[in-house]
């Protein structure tokens, strides 16, 4: 199981990661290969909470993003957030998991990130490459 993210996409989502007092929260669009997912578009989506310990997508603003990636072909292969922490997951993300079912990248405020999958009850680190 693998992420392929690009280098451009990854560091916008850490830049912004580094710049914000809450959680930012996004999704990552593109398509499934066997067990990998290959990123062709990241999208920022308002956290509602405005929480820098918590994240919420605002839910309009992701059914508009999900319709429109949908209609250029591509699917929700993952979700990012961030924490103001550790870039690992927390009780709240192993919840969100179990409702999303894809691949969580998480990243940290000073530039370190990891990604995660609950798969069969366990939470499982998922390798990141990036392009």
């Amino acid at each position: 199981m693998m992420l392929v993210l690009k280098n451009e996409h990854l560091n916008e989502i850490l830049k912004r990661a580094e710049e914000s007092p809450v959680e930012i929260c996004g999704l990552l669009f593109g398509k499934k290969k066997d067990t990998d997912a290959f990123v062709e578009e990241i999208r920022f989506i308002k956290n509602r909470l405005n929480s820098p310990y918590a994240f919420e997508m605002e839910p309009l603003e992701m059914i508009r993003a999900i319709d429109e990636a949908e209609e250029r072909g591509l699917e929700v292969v993952g979700i990012f957030h961030s924490h103001l922490c550790k870039p690992i997951p927390s009780e709240g993300d192993r919840k969100g998991m179990e409702n999303w079912p894809v691949i969580w990248l998480i990243v940290d405020n000073e530039g370190n990130y990891g990604a995660f999958m609950l798969e069969r009850g366990s939470i499982k680190e998922v390798k990141i490459q990036t392009v």
